[in-house]
Protein backbone atom coordinates (compact mmCIF):
# COMPACT_ATOMS: atom_id res chain seq x y z
CA UNK A 1 0.00 0.00 0.00
CA UNK A 2 1.34 3.24 -1.06
CA UNK A 3 0.85 6.14 1.59
CA UNK A 4 2.84 9.37 1.53
CA UNK A 5 3.30 12.93 1.62
CA UNK A 6 4.21 14.77 -1.71
CA UNK A 7 5.12 17.59 -0.20
CA UNK A 8 6.55 18.62 3.37
CA UNK A 9 3.54 20.42 4.95
CA UNK A 10 6.20 22.69 7.02
CA UNK A 11 7.18 24.11 3.64
CA UNK A 12 3.71 25.86 3.66
CA UNK A 13 3.15 26.26 7.62
CA UNK A 14 6.26 27.53 9.02
CA UNK A 15 6.03 30.98 7.21
CA UNK A 16 3.10 31.35 4.63
CA UNK A 17 -0.11 33.35 5.29
CA UNK A 18 -3.39 31.34 4.65
CA UNK A 19 -6.43 33.79 4.30
CA UNK A 20 -9.54 31.68 3.52
CA UNK A 21 -13.17 31.66 3.81
CA UNK A 22 -16.96 30.77 2.31
CA UNK A 23 -17.62 31.81 -0.73
CA UNK A 24 -18.35 35.71 -0.88
CA UNK A 25 -16.67 36.53 2.15
CA UNK A 26 -14.63 39.02 1.25
CA UNK A 27 -11.39 37.09 0.39
CA UNK A 28 -9.90 39.11 -2.69
CA UNK A 29 -10.18 42.28 -1.51
CA UNK A 30 -8.89 41.52 2.16
CA UNK A 31 -6.07 39.64 0.74
CA UNK A 32 -4.82 42.17 -1.85
CA UNK A 33 -4.66 44.59 1.51
CA UNK A 34 -3.32 41.72 3.51
CA UNK A 35 -0.63 40.99 0.90
CA UNK A 36 0.56 44.54 0.63
CA UNK A 37 0.93 45.19 4.47
CA UNK A 38 3.08 41.95 4.38
CA UNK A 39 5.05 42.57 1.55
CA UNK A 40 3.56 39.51 0.37
CA UNK A 41 2.94 37.59 -3.07
CA UNK A 42 -0.37 35.44 -3.20
CA UNK A 43 -0.77 31.91 -4.20
CA UNK A 44 -4.52 31.32 -5.23
CA UNK A 45 -6.26 28.72 -3.45
CA UNK A 46 -8.65 28.40 -5.84
CA UNK A 47 -9.72 25.06 -7.60
CA UNK A 48 -11.54 27.28 -10.34
CA UNK A 49 -9.47 30.22 -10.81
CA UNK A 50 -7.07 27.54 -12.87
CA UNK A 51 -9.14 27.49 -15.87
CA UNK A 52 -8.71 30.22 -18.00
CA UNK A 53 -11.81 32.25 -19.75
CA UNK A 54 -13.75 30.57 -16.34
CA UNK A 55 -13.48 34.41 -15.12
CA UNK A 56 -17.16 35.50 -13.76
CA UNK A 57 -18.65 32.76 -11.95
CA UNK A 58 -15.43 31.90 -10.34
CA UNK A 59 -14.93 35.60 -9.26
CA UNK A 60 -11.62 35.74 -9.90
CA UNK A 61 -9.39 38.57 -8.75
CA UNK A 62 -9.73 41.54 -10.68
CA UNK A 63 -7.38 42.78 -13.35
CA UNK A 64 -6.81 45.68 -10.95
CA UNK A 65 -6.46 43.48 -7.71
CA UNK A 66 -4.00 40.94 -9.80
CA UNK A 67 -1.92 44.79 -11.30
CA UNK A 68 -1.59 45.76 -7.71
CA UNK A 69 -0.21 42.55 -6.28
CA UNK A 70 1.30 39.44 -8.10
CA UNK A 71 -0.56 36.31 -8.17
CA UNK A 72 0.31 33.11 -8.62
CA UNK A 73 -2.04 29.91 -9.56
CA UNK A 74 -4.55 31.57 -11.66
CA UNK A 75 -5.17 31.03 -15.61
CA UNK A 76 -2.58 28.09 -15.67
CA UNK A 77 -5.44 25.39 -17.68
CA UNK A 78 -8.15 25.41 -20.48
CA UNK A 79 -11.12 24.44 -19.09
CA UNK A 80 -11.06 21.11 -20.61
CA UNK A 81 -7.92 19.95 -18.97
CA UNK A 82 -8.36 18.33 -15.39
CA UNK A 83 -6.07 19.66 -12.28
CA UNK A 84 -5.41 17.38 -9.51
CA UNK A 85 -4.72 18.47 -5.93
CA UNK A 86 -1.19 16.67 -6.43
CA UNK A 87 -0.50 19.05 -9.44
CA UNK A 88 -1.25 21.74 -7.08
CA UNK A 89 0.80 21.00 -4.43
CA UNK A 90 4.18 20.58 -6.94
CA UNK A 91 3.34 23.88 -8.57
CA UNK A 92 2.57 25.68 -4.85
CA UNK A 93 5.47 24.49 -4.09
CA UNK A 94 8.05 25.38 -6.83
CA UNK A 95 5.89 28.98 -6.56
CA UNK A 96 6.29 29.46 -2.73
CA UNK A 97 10.46 28.82 -3.19
CA UNK A 98 10.32 31.50 -6.26
CA UNK A 99 8.26 34.22 -4.28
CA UNK A 100 11.00 33.41 -0.92
CA UNK A 101 14.24 33.87 -3.25
CA UNK A 102 12.71 37.12 -4.18
CA UNK A 103 12.57 37.71 -0.33
CA UNK A 104 8.74 38.00 -0.30
CA UNK A 105 6.13 36.86 1.60
CA UNK A 106 4.08 34.20 0.52
CA UNK A 107 -0.05 34.61 0.80
CA UNK A 108 -2.52 31.50 0.08
CA UNK A 109 -5.77 33.14 -0.99
CA UNK A 110 -8.69 31.13 -1.39
CA UNK A 111 -11.54 29.07 -0.53
CA UNK A 112 -10.67 25.34 -1.50
CA UNK A 113 -10.89 23.32 1.81
CA UNK A 114 -9.59 20.35 0.32
CA UNK A 115 -6.33 22.32 -0.98
CA UNK A 116 -5.91 23.93 2.34
CA UNK A 117 -5.91 20.52 4.37
CA UNK A 118 -3.18 19.20 2.03
CA UNK A 119 -0.97 22.22 2.50
CA UNK A 120 -1.20 22.51 6.14
CA UNK A 121 -1.33 18.14 6.40
CA UNK A 122 0.17 16.61 3.21
CA UNK A 123 -1.74 14.84 0.89
CA UNK A 124 -2.98 11.00 1.30
CA UNK A 125 -1.88 9.36 -2.03
CA UNK A 126 -3.27 6.42 -1.38
CA UNK A 127 -2.84 3.03 -3.45
CA UNK A 128 -1.76 2.99 -7.26
CA UNK A 129 -5.15 3.50 -9.41
CA UNK A 130 -7.04 0.04 -10.64
CA UNK A 131 -7.97 0.97 -13.68
CA UNK A 132 -9.85 -2.11 -14.53
CA UNK A 133 -11.11 -2.13 -10.92
CA UNK A 134 -12.51 1.83 -11.12
CA UNK A 135 -14.24 0.61 -15.21
CA UNK A 136 -15.88 -1.81 -13.61
CA UNK A 137 -17.62 0.86 -11.02
CA UNK A 138 -17.92 3.54 -13.45
CA UNK A 139 -20.01 1.06 -15.63
CA UNK A 140 -21.90 0.05 -12.63
CA UNK A 141 -22.67 3.72 -11.60
CA UNK A 142 -23.82 4.32 -15.24
CA UNK A 143 -26.84 2.36 -14.59
CA UNK A 144 -27.51 3.23 -10.92
CA UNK A 145 -30.41 5.42 -9.71
CA UNK A 146 -29.23 8.87 -8.38
CA UNK A 147 -27.62 7.89 -4.32
CA UNK A 148 -27.39 4.22 -5.22
CA UNK A 149 -23.38 4.78 -5.19
CA UNK A 150 -23.09 6.90 -2.02
CA UNK A 151 -25.27 4.03 -0.34
CA UNK A 152 -22.79 1.30 -1.40
CA UNK A 153 -20.20 3.69 0.07
CA UNK A 154 -22.05 4.10 3.32
CA UNK A 155 -22.32 0.30 3.59
CA UNK A 156 -18.48 -0.45 3.59
CA UNK A 157 -16.97 3.04 4.68
CA UNK A 158 -19.85 5.29 6.45
CA UNK A 159 -17.28 7.84 7.19
CA UNK A 160 -16.29 8.27 3.98
CA UNK A 161 -19.36 9.07 3.19
CA UNK A 162 -20.14 11.93 5.59
CA UNK A 163 -17.01 13.64 3.41
CA UNK A 164 -18.26 13.00 -0.10
CA UNK A 165 -21.16 14.29 -1.59
CA UNK A 166 -23.72 12.44 -2.90
CA UNK A 167 -22.93 13.53 -6.34
CA UNK A 168 -19.60 13.83 -6.50
CA UNK A 169 -18.82 10.52 -8.68
CA UNK A 170 -15.43 11.01 -9.31
CA UNK A 171 -14.33 10.56 -5.26
CA UNK A 172 -17.34 7.99 -4.62
CA UNK A 173 -15.58 5.88 -7.37
CA UNK A 174 -12.08 6.35 -5.73
CA UNK A 175 -13.57 5.63 -2.40
CA UNK A 176 -14.87 2.36 -3.52
CA UNK A 177 -11.95 1.64 -5.66
CA UNK A 178 -9.90 1.25 -2.65
CA UNK A 179 -11.88 -0.41 -0.55
CA UNK A 180 -12.40 -3.36 -3.02
CA UNK A 181 -8.75 -3.68 -3.98
CA UNK A 182 -7.56 -3.10 -0.55
CA UNK A 183 -10.08 -4.47 1.91
CA UNK A 184 -9.35 -1.50 3.91
CA UNK A 185 -11.84 1.52 3.22
CA UNK A 186 -9.96 4.98 2.52
CA UNK A 187 -11.29 6.98 5.44
CA UNK A 188 -8.95 4.84 7.93
CA UNK A 189 -5.78 5.03 5.49
CA UNK A 190 -6.40 8.87 5.73
CA UNK A 191 -6.31 8.98 9.76
CA UNK A 192 -2.70 9.67 9.25
CA UNK A 193 -3.06 13.35 7.80
CA UNK A 194 -5.82 14.30 10.68
CA UNK A 195 -3.06 15.09 12.82
CA UNK A 196 -3.08 19.38 13.54
CA UNK A 197 -0.75 22.09 14.46
CA UNK A 198 -2.31 24.51 17.08
CA UNK A 199 -3.74 27.28 15.94
CA UNK A 200 -1.33 29.93 17.41
CA UNK A 201 1.34 28.09 15.52
CA UNK A 202 0.11 28.67 12.20
CA UNK A 203 -0.95 31.92 10.34
CA UNK A 204 -4.00 30.32 8.77
CA UNK A 205 -7.16 32.92 8.91
CA UNK A 206 -10.98 32.24 8.23
CA UNK A 207 -13.17 35.17 7.41
CA UNK A 208 -16.31 34.85 9.05
CA UNK A 209 -19.78 36.65 8.85
CA UNK A 210 -22.54 36.29 10.30
CA UNK A 211 -24.80 33.63 8.60
CA UNK A 212 -27.78 36.01 7.40
CA UNK A 213 -25.29 38.59 6.03
CA UNK A 214 -23.29 35.60 3.97
CA UNK A 215 -26.56 34.25 2.47
CA UNK A 216 -27.39 38.40 1.24
CA UNK A 217 -23.80 38.51 -0.15
CA UNK A 218 -24.21 35.28 -2.00
CA UNK A 219 -27.93 36.61 -3.51
CA UNK A 220 -26.14 39.74 -4.39
CA UNK A 221 -22.75 38.14 -5.95
CA UNK A 222 -24.88 36.05 -8.05
CA UNK A 223 -26.98 38.48 -9.46
CA UNK A 224 -23.94 40.50 -10.23
CA UNK A 225 -22.86 37.65 -12.02
CA UNK A 226 -25.54 37.08 -14.44
CA UNK A 227 -25.81 40.86 -14.90
CA UNK A 228 -21.77 40.74 -16.03
CA UNK A 229 -22.50 37.98 -18.62
CA UNK A 230 -22.53 34.34 -16.73
CA UNK A 231 -24.08 33.12 -19.64
CA UNK A 232 -22.54 34.73 -22.40
CA UNK A 233 -19.25 33.44 -20.58
CA UNK A 234 -20.50 29.79 -20.86
CA UNK A 235 -21.90 30.34 -24.15
CA UNK A 236 -18.32 31.34 -25.39
CA UNK A 237 -16.54 28.51 -23.45
CA UNK A 238 -18.76 26.00 -25.26
CA UNK A 239 -19.03 27.80 -28.99
CA UNK A 240 -18.33 25.61 -31.69
CA UNK A 241 -18.90 22.31 -30.00
CA UNK A 242 -16.54 22.73 -27.36
CA UNK A 243 -16.61 21.43 -23.71
CA UNK A 244 -15.35 22.00 -20.21
CA UNK A 245 -13.68 18.86 -18.46
CA UNK A 246 -15.35 17.16 -15.77
CA UNK A 247 -14.03 18.94 -13.19
CA UNK A 248 -14.73 22.60 -14.60
CA UNK A 249 -18.39 21.52 -15.46
CA UNK A 250 -19.25 20.58 -11.71
CA UNK A 251 -18.12 24.31 -10.67
CA UNK A 252 -20.95 26.25 -8.87
CA UNK A 253 -23.07 28.26 -11.52
CA UNK A 254 -21.76 26.64 -14.71
CA UNK A 255 -23.22 23.75 -14.35
CA UNK A 256 -26.59 25.36 -13.86
CA UNK A 257 -25.78 27.50 -16.68
CA UNK A 258 -24.94 24.76 -18.77
CA UNK A 259 -28.32 23.14 -18.20
CA UNK A 260 -30.20 26.59 -19.14
CA UNK A 261 -28.30 26.42 -22.27
CA UNK A 262 -29.18 22.96 -22.48
CA UNK A 263 -32.92 23.89 -22.70
CA UNK A 264 -33.83 21.66 -19.28
CA UNK A 265 -34.35 24.88 -17.25
CA UNK A 266 -35.39 28.69 -17.21
CA UNK A 267 -33.90 31.39 -16.19
CA UNK A 268 -35.84 32.30 -13.40
CA UNK A 269 -34.82 28.25 -11.97
CA UNK A 270 -31.16 28.32 -13.19
CA UNK A 271 -30.79 31.70 -10.55
CA UNK A 272 -32.71 30.01 -7.74
CA UNK A 273 -30.29 26.82 -8.17
CA UNK A 274 -27.42 28.76 -8.52
CA UNK A 275 -28.05 30.79 -5.42
CA UNK A 276 -29.39 27.77 -3.30
CA UNK A 277 -26.35 25.65 -4.91
CA UNK A 278 -23.83 28.46 -3.45
CA UNK A 279 -25.50 28.76 0.19
CA UNK A 280 -24.90 25.00 0.52
CA UNK A 281 -21.60 25.35 -0.75
CA UNK A 282 -20.55 27.69 2.00
CA UNK A 283 -21.89 26.18 4.56
CA UNK A 284 -19.66 22.98 3.35
CA UNK A 285 -16.78 25.25 3.46
CA UNK A 286 -17.44 26.20 6.90
CA UNK A 287 -17.93 22.84 8.06
CA UNK A 288 -14.40 21.90 6.79
CA UNK A 289 -12.35 25.14 8.00
CA UNK A 290 -14.19 23.82 11.32
CA UNK A 291 -12.64 20.30 11.23
CA UNK A 292 -8.99 22.14 10.41
CA UNK A 293 -7.36 22.48 14.21
CA UNK A 294 -4.97 25.24 12.59
CA UNK A 295 -7.44 27.68 11.36
CA UNK A 296 -8.17 31.20 13.44
CA UNK A 297 -11.49 32.42 12.82
CA UNK A 298 -11.82 36.32 12.40
CA UNK A 299 -15.01 37.96 12.32
CA UNK A 300 -15.90 40.63 9.78
CA UNK A 301 -17.86 43.94 10.59
CA UNK A 302 -18.07 47.03 9.03
CA UNK A 303 -14.19 47.49 8.77
CA UNK A 304 -12.78 48.40 5.80
CA UNK A 305 -10.54 45.80 3.70
CA UNK A 306 -7.51 47.45 4.75
CA UNK A 307 -8.78 47.80 8.61
CA UNK A 308 -9.50 44.00 8.19
CA UNK A 309 -6.19 42.97 7.35
CA UNK A 310 -4.21 45.11 9.99
CA UNK A 311 -6.12 42.96 12.58
CA UNK A 312 -5.39 39.34 10.81
CA UNK A 313 -1.52 41.20 10.69
CA UNK A 314 -1.75 42.08 14.39
CA UNK A 315 -3.24 38.62 15.15
CA UNK A 316 0.11 37.08 12.78
CA UNK A 317 2.17 38.79 14.84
Amino acid sequence: MNRRNRVNPSLFLDECWFLTGATAVGKSAVGVALAQQLGAEIISLDSMAIYRGMDIGTAKPTAEQQAAVPHHLIDIRDPDEEYSVAQYLADAERVVRDIRARDRQVLFVGGTPMWLKCLLRGLFDGPAANWELRGEIEREAAILAPGELHKRLEMVDPLAATQIHPNDTRRLIRALEVFRSTGEPISHQQLEFDESRAAEDCRVFVLNRPREVQHQRIEERVDKMLADGLVEEVRALTEDGKQLGRTASQAVGYQEVLEYLAGESDEHTMTEKIKTRTRRFAKRQGTWFRSLGECRWVEVGDESAEELARRVVEMGS
